[in-house]
């Protein structure tokens, strides 16, 4: 949404965000990010901190509407979308808060509001599905949630001038299991004003550095298979980690380094701000994106981080995924694919890039030539995709 924002501007086109505020990192950085953007903005803020009051009325509305939904047979579509996104009604009335040609939004609390916003004030609008929804959650405990998205992404789609989805994979789920047609528009971003350094691929470092990033840094994200990969080589190393994250997480990850990667050290990095995500990477050797399909959302995801570290150079190593397959074969070289469980596989192709300069230095220039071929932001089949909607919708 923050590119989209952006790219309507630099179109010519008047821009009014609205969005959410709920936690204190991600506020200091859209703080960051409001100060250089020339579009006008407007939050929705419910954070415990700051605004208690919206806190408790919010989540006790949604929790409630949770129940009932859970329990009644039939429910009005109204209630699904409360049930479904906390602050619906919130982002509802900040939307209709002033008049608008077109609505488009996305993440899951949103969907619902762009469609009713679009439906009340009779205006053209547009949704964004940068996950499959209705498959985010794999234990019995989220059903309902997967339940609740699948009713919300049909109906805000029912009318819509158009619907993007955030891989080829999402885009091609929503035709056959719900019968939405959406356009693929990757989370891809605008290619660095400098180069990455590429060279003849002379490691900078005594450690091999390996850099994985998320909002939470959490179990079931593949982190566990890297570092067992990492010890297999035998190589020095270290695995930073950039995120929200718990000690009693960060502790097992530690004892399992000590276990069996001793030679790798494990660092922990906070949040930072989108804008500063490939300078980031630019001290690294290797990103990680090791989604696992036991979410089906994460089978079928092309994540960020997979599309931030070929933007800086970096060879990536991808699980065996629907949503990563597209990017992987562009990679060639640049890639390390492997399947979810078998660090055997990952460590045998880490091991070149680590020990052979010639090896590395091919890697490192694969990635950058698909970064600067196809997965950028500039991209016809990227922005250029979202423009053409969005002028086909206007007209």
């Amino acid at each position: 949404m923050l590119k989209a924002a952006d790219a309507l501007f630099d179109a010519g086109y008047e821009v009014r965000v609205v969005s959410t505020c709920t936690a204190g990192w991600a506020t200091e950085a859209d703080a960051v990010i409001g100060a250089s953007r020339r579009w006008r903005w407007r939050t929705v803020n419910y954070d415990r901190s700051t605004a208690p009051a919206a806190w408790f009325l919010s989540g006790s509305r949604h929790k409630a509407a949770r129940v009932l939904t859970n329990v009644v047979a039939s429910v009005p579509q109204s209630l699904v979308a409360t049930a479904f996104g906390r602050v619906h009604r919130e982002l509802v009335n900040a939307i209709l808060a002033e008049p608008a040609d077109l609505i488009y939004g996305g993440t899951a609390g949103a969907i619902a509001a762009v469609a009713e916003a679009g439906r009340r004030s009779k205006t053209a609008f547009a949704v964004d599905f940068e996950d499959f929804h209705c498959a985010e959650h794999a234990s019995p405990e989220g059903d309902l949630s997967n339940d609740l998205a699948r009713s919300v992404m049909r109906d805000a789609s029912d009318g819509a001038a158009f619907a993007t989805a955030g891989s080829d994979a999402i885009a091609l789920a929503c035709r056959d299991e719900l019968g939405i047609t959406a356009i693929p528009i990757d989370n891809v971003f605008p290619l660095p004003q400098i180069a990455p350094f590429i060279a003849d691929g002379v490691h900078r470092y005594e450690e091999f550095a390996v850099y994985w990033f998320s909002q939470t840094i959490s179990a079931g994200r593949g982190i566990e298979d890297v570092i067992r990969a990492l010890g297999l080589t035998g190589r020095r190393a270290t695995f930073t980690l950039r995120g929200c994250s718990t000690p009693d997480y960060v502790e097992a990850l530690v004892t399992l380094a000590a276990r069996e990667a001793p030679p790798v050290r494990i660092v922990i990095e906070p949040p930072i701000a989108p804008d500063a995500m490939v300078h980031a990477c630019g001290a690294f050797d290797m990103g990680v994106s090791a989604e696992q399909p036991y979410v089906r959302n994460r089978e079928l995801a092309l994540s960020n981080k997979a599309l931030t570290y070929p933007l800086a150079g970096l060879p990536v190593a991808l699980t065996d995924t629907a949503g990563h397959r597209p990017l992987a074969r562009d990679l060639g070289a640049g890639a390390l694919v492997f399947a979810p469980g078998d660090p055997e596989s990952l460590a045998a192709q880490m091991l070149p890039v680590m020990t052979d300069e010639s090896r590395r230095a091919q890697a490192r220039a694969a990635s950058w030539h698909a970064a600067q071929t196809r997965w950028h932001w500039d991209h016809e089949l990227e922005r250029g995709a979202l423009l053409a909607a969005v002028k086909g919708a206007l007209s």
